[in-house]
């Protein structure tokens, strides 16, 4: 089921954007295989991997890569796959003797997908890092965060995940595009410093059309804005979330807050931010967040309750479109987007797949089966 029924993925286990991009595939319904460096103990899913989402939705087998036999299997199963998945510092999948010249030579069609932190090539390229360092350098973590404080790391969703996950999987259906119509395979080089500052073209677009001209949180997108803010109710620590940008949107936040347009200063003017924004903090501490949400969820003014990710599961619209679902009991976010033509299988937990299963798909004989498995 799924979009991509049929195509078929080598994952090598690692941390951050490369699992999360091997979650995505398997849900739209590709074939993936993960390969864990083999360790003492039982490879079985323990009690804290069921936590780990990004596990979910395919098997995994725990393989010495030292053993050349075992080296030799694994291209085997290379060669019959669509793409491959690693995020180790460049070099590691070299000296393993599954470097990109090995893999393709051996599957001319392959699409090769590495994602790093500072990418294959560059000063930085050996060196460690997180996702704070690489949107640190793109600019984006200097241009998050309010009026007079320090940037703020924004989770790390916009290098590892944004910046990684969500440009490794693009790549990897491109190339994957590519080579059915070219019959040519090729590495994706992807970078989270580079995803991260693709991310940030139109933030960089609007700075050169002068609409970002203050410093960080002083601009409209940045808590500068009290039209584009998050406000606290009467209860402490809840908080409601308006982003009334537009003229027409902007008129129906000010009717729905009782508040005459006479009395306000020009919506686009940045020397009457701070007065309406002081106006508008007391008047959403009367009312409670569900008060609010009476009066303003639902209509143009832009709004939505900020919701902890404890409540977040049962807010009607999340509720109706089932955005939360039930794996092996945890619940957690559904697969996205959603295909009208191509259903989605409901994911499956981590271990929840049988590994002998699976490499069936790669022709290998039940002898090599059992060397990888066990």
């Amino acid at each position: 089921m799924g979009p991509l029924a049929g195509v078929k993925i080598v994952e090598f286990a690692g941390i951050g954007p490369a699992p999360l991009a091997a979650t995505m595939l398997a849900d739209m319904g590709a074939t993936v295989v993960r390969i864990d460096r083999l360790t003492a103990g039982d490879p079985a899913v323990t009690m804290a991997e069921k936590f780990e989402f990004t596990k979910r939705s395919r098997s995994a087998i725990a393989v010495d890569l030292k053993n050349s036999d075992n080296v030799a299997l694994v291209l085997k199963m290379i060669g019959e796959s669509d793409g491959l998945i690693e995020g180790f510092r460049p070099g590691v999948m070299e000296r393993l003797g599954l470097g990109p010249d090995v893999c393709l030579a051996r599957n001319p069609r392959l699409a090769y997908g590495r994602v790093t932190g500072w990418g294959q090539t560059g000063p930085l390229a050996m060196a460690a890092g997180h996702d704070l360092n690489y949107i640190a350098l793109t600019g984006a973590l200097h241009a998050i965060g309010r009026a007079g404080s320090k940037p703020t790391p924004p989770l790390n969703l916009v290098g590892d995940y944004g910046g990684g996950t969500l440009y490794l999987v693009v790549g990897l259906l491109a190339a994957i595009v590519s080579a059915r119509a070219t019959g040519a395979g090729q590495v994706i080089d992807a970078a989270m410093v580079d995803g991260a500052l693709s991310l940030m073209t139109p933030i960089y677009a609007m700075k050169a059309g002068g609409r970002l001209p203050g410093p960080r949180g002083h601009n409209q997108l940045d808590s500068g804005a009290y039209y584009y803010e998050v406000y606290e109710c009467s209860e402490p620590g809840t908080f409601v979330s308006i982003a009334s940008i537009e003229e027409k949107f902007h008129a129906e936040l000010l009717q729905r807050l009782e508040i005459d347009p006479a009395s306000m200063p020009p919506q686009r003017d940045p020397a009457g931010w701070p007065a309406v924004k002081e106006r508008l903090t007391a008047l959403f501490r009367t009312r409670t967040r569900n008060e609010w949400c009476e009066v303003l969820e639902g209509t143009d003014v832009c709004f939505a309750p900020v919701l902890s990710m404890d409540e977040a599961h049962a807010h009607p619209h999340n509720a109706a479109r089932q955005a939360f679902i039930d794996v092996g009991g945890m619940r957690q976010p559904a697969p996205a987007p959603r295909f009208g033509g191509t259903p989605l299988a409901h994911p499956t937990p981590p271990g929840g797949t049988d590994p002998r299963e699976a490499l069936k798909a790669w022709g290998l004989s039940e002898a090599e089966i059992g060397q990888l498995v066990g």
